[in-house]
């Protein structure tokens, strides 16, 4: 269900608990290509030619340019509000970071990705506070294996 779908759907904090361990959302599929790749580039000064040479990048064994490991991890903020219902009363929400990460498969130009969540735990921190732990699974459209797995820590912050 997207985003939009999900609109006026929350989830209330007492839901949690029953949702541990369910997947809860996918994204919709986000294209990645070669402007999306250069634009990151430039952006982050990461200009190593396996990203923005199609030239030179035919000679690797990619054998064509390839995303920034980083520009698919920060696709994740987009996917999850496609994904991820927000708490009930919520107020806002903040990145809290990671538990584990890792790149699993590169991300060619011209690839669609989606990320696929589950939550793994809600622990009520006081005053409105959750910190929501994911397991987030970015697909690469045909690809047998994954672009990256990660755990990813959110605080939710919900209004009285």
């Amino acid at each position: 269900m997207s985003r939009t779908e999900r609109k006026g759907v929350p989830t209330p904090t007492a839901d949690l608990a029953g949702l541990i361990g369910q997947e809860i959302g996918v994204s919709r599929w986000i294209h990645v290509d070669q402007a999306r790749i250069d634009a990151f580039a430039e952006i982050t000064e990461d200009r190593q030619f396996i990203h923005i040479d199609p030239e030179a990048a035919k000679a690797t064994p990619f054998g064509g340019t390839i995303a920034h490991g980083f520009l698919t991890l920060s696709l994740l903020s987009a996917m999850t509000y496609d994904a991820v219902p927000p708490l009930e009363g919520v107020v806002m929400g903040v990145n809290y970071g990671f538990d584990k990460l890792r790149f699993l498969a590169p991300v060619p130009s011209g690839s669609n990705v989606r990320g696929r969540f589950k939550l793994l735990s809600a622990e009520d921190k006081g005053g409105g506070r959750w910190l929501l732990k994911h397991e987030v699974t970015v697909e690469i459209e045909g690809a047998e294996k994954p672009a990256l797995i990660a755990e990813w820590l959110g605080m939710q912050v919900v209004g009285g």
